[in-house]
């Protein structure tokens, strides 16, 4: 499937959706050090196996940093 991450398309392994959890695991991601918006809405990293990603669906991801 066909998803856009970050303004660029990517291609993941599935035919189907699957849980933001398991896309963010495939995608290199940790939930202790990123922000991640699905379609437009921030989900926090506790709903991540609620929550599906489909072809043709948004992410915008986040690393947090840090520093002072």
């Amino acid at each position: 499937m066909k998803i856009r991450v970050n303004g660029e398309e990517r291609l993941i392994q599935s035919n189907k959706s699957i849980s933001l959890n398991k896309t963010m695991k495939l995608l290199g991601y940790s939930p202790s050090t990123v922000v991640v918006e699905l379609n437009k809405l921030i989900i926090n990293s506790e709903e991540w196996k609620e929550k599906y990603v489909k072809h043709g669906d948004n992410l915008e991801i986040v690393s947090i940093v840090g520093g002072g």
